[in-house]
């Protein structure tokens, strides 16, 4: 079969679907998107609220709660020890299947009257205020996070101990502020490294010990802005600027004038076969994916480990057969659905945990062959859902501006709790109130915030200073709320956080954890692809390419000489590549061989 070129029903905009992904539309017997890759995505992210909180009442027990669930969503909400437990049952809700009306419809009305847990952290321990979480150990505030132990204010963490303000770091501790590290011990503001011990502000480094603001390198130790120093004279710097905010600020330009002159590889893809997109590590048959780890043979997935032959797969580890879903673990031939882990052969379900054969289902555990609640015989379900999904053919819902949804297609943003500004499609799709109401998202309007302040940002004393009784502080953010981060205008220092921060020898933060959440986040490309030229301009110059350039020009004055003979000699290099790196960027992009050749 060949390629096609098709209209997205919600943009309207051509995409296009090619040879390989209709075979995998065809293995799990599906049909073709009628959204664009980046719609879908967009569709799906509505459906996630990651970090904002609400205080609520559990509706079986009636002690208070901390839910990711607005109570304008209209849902009832259990706390986890009751939604969890025996003292309900799920199936009490089932309802028959109504041939008269769309399915879409009779779902939507489960999920308004089943009720749902106030936060996502299944098998974990004193690890209250995680979200889409799961087997974690005393872990306060983080976020698509397994396996971990003592973290906290983290991001997709895998397997870690002891890491604070961390995004994506695996098998590591005692890190700080790190974004894409694995196997790193007692690091800080490091990304893209692997293999550190106590090191401070590197990129994209492989084994180094004890170095501080250095890009590129590999297998060094006591290395200051890429050059060497005595242990003695590495150590009493080091002291001297963990002692000093402003010496720090003035070695933290430094790196970052460092940095911007260091040629950076188009894409972070390593250990990978045949892949694109950004972030991905350890993968083979990649197209379009962000944020990957042990992937295989799939499409359009964001922020996943260890999945196969999947598409459209949104926060899924450890999986097989998944197609647009958001938020999972061990599943298998898990589609059009979110917040369903551990099953399989589940449809047009949430929250479903346990569970295998099911179609419509809502907070279902350990349950098979159900359809909108229903307990149906083996016979009788195998007999039913193709009669469902006949009948979402026939009798499509229509939503918002005309969209039009069959079989195959992911639940209409309007059916979902969570406003669009406070959803994961904020982050990557970002929206003014304006845009969105357009487009038909709900929105919410910042809530008033009173805070008595203890200690402003800029009056908050050195570590070595600071005593325990700091942690009763409320400590006023340095955005103050006029940023677009969802600040929470203020926040407070727990203990364990405070003895992560005497252990580490660093700065106590100046801003919420929301804004530094947002702040690591920036750091990071955006999910999308330019076609570009390699910007290495020959032995002895390196400079920056556009696809619209016919000569090889510098970039904004951002030039630096190359110190290896690269495989192209003199002229400039031929290869070209995608890369989310946007043609109008400083930094100065190198294809696969320029780079290795520079690095190596």
């Amino acid at each position: 079969m060949n390629s096609e070129t098709r209209t997205c029903q919600n943009c309207h905009q051509d995409f296009t679907i090619d040879p390989g992904d209709f075979d995998f539309y065809r293995k799990i017997d599906v049909p073709p998107p009628t959204w664009c890759p980046r719609c879908r995505l967009q569709r799906r992210l509505i459906w996630r609220n990651e970090r904002n909180f609400y205080r609520d009442t559990c509706g079986l027990c009636g002690k208070d709660v901390i839910s990711a669930i607005p109570k304008t969503a209209g849902y009832t909400i259990y706390c986890s020890i009751c939604w969890y437990s025996d003292r309900w049952d799920p199936l009490a809700y089932g309802q028959d299947y109504n041939f008269s009306r769309p399915f879409l419809e009779q779902f939507h009305n489960l999920m308004l009257r089943v009720p749902h847990r106030s936060l996502v952290n299944p098998k974990s321990v004193n690890s209250d205020y995680t979200n889409y979480s799961a087997e974690n150990k005393n872990c306060y505030i983080v976020v698509s996070t397994v396996l971990c132990e003592d973290c906290a204010y983290g991001y997709r963490l895998r397997e870690a101990k002891n890491c604070f303000d961390c995004v994506d770091v695996t098998k590591s501790e005692f890190c700080y502020e790190c974004l894409d590290c694995a196997q790193c011990s007692r690091c800080a503001f490091c990304a893209y490294c692997q293999s550190l011990v106590d090191c401070f502000l590197c990129y994209d480094c492989r084994g180094l010990n004890s170095c501080f603001g250095c890009v590129g390198l590999r297998n060094k130790s006591h290395h200051w802005l890429n050059q060497p120093l005595q242990r003695s004279e590495y150590e009493k710097r080091l002291h001297e600027i963990l002692d000093d905010r402003q010496k720090w600020q003035t070695e933290k330009t430094k790196y970052q004038e460092l940095l911007l002159g260091f040629p950076r590889k188009y894409a972070h893809i390593l250990r990978s076969e045949r892949c694109t997109g950004d972030n991905i590590l350890t993968s083979k048959n990649c197209k379009n994916c962000f944020f990957i780890e042990n992937i295989v043979d799939s499409r359009h997935v964001l922020a996943t480990a260890n999945l196969k032959d999947s598409g459209d797969v949104s926060f899924d580890d450890d999986s097989e057969l998944d197609y647009e879903i958001i938020s999972g673990w061990k599943d298998y031939r898990y589609m059009f659905a979110y917040s369903c882990w551990y099953s399989q052969d589940v449809q047009y379900s949430a929250s479903c945990l346990d569970s295998s054969f099911l179609f419509g289902c809502v907070g279902l555990r350990n349950k098979k062959f159900c359809v909108l609640n229903q307990q149906y015989s083996k016979e009788e379900y195998e007999k039913l859902v193709p009669q469902v999904i006949e009948h979402m053919n026939t009798t499509p819902y229509t939503a918002t501006g005309g969209r039009v949804y069959k079989y195959g297609e992911y639940f209409p943003p309007e059916f979902s709790p969570f406003p669009y500004n406070e959803s994961v499609a904020q982050e990557h799709f970002p929206l003014t109130k304006e845009e969105a109401i357009t487009s038909g998202y709900a929105w919410k309007e910042p809530e008033t915030r009173n805070y008595q302040i203890d200690i402003r940002p800029e009056s908050l004393p050195n570590l070595k200073d600071a005593t325990d009784d700091i942690s009763n502080k409320i400590i006023g953010c340095a955005h103050d709320g006029k940023c677009h981060e969802q600040c929470t205008i203020a926040f407070k220092i727990i203990p364990p956080e405070l003895q992560f921060y005497r252990r580490m020898n660093i700065f106590l933060p100046r801003l919420c954890p929301n804004c530094r959440h947002h702040e690591r986040r920036a750091r990071r490309n955006p999910m999308k692809l330019w076609h570009r030229h390699c910007g290495c301009g020959g032995q002895g110059r390196q400079l920056n390419t556009t696809p619209s350039q016919d000569v090889v020009t510098s970039c904004e004055g951002v030039v630096c000489q190359n110190t290896a003979t690269h495989f192209h000699g003199d002229q400039p290099c031929p290869n070209e590549f995608e890369t989310s790196y946007a043609p109008d960027r400083l930094e100065i992009v190198y294809c696969e061989r320029c780079y290795q050749s520079e690095v190596a």
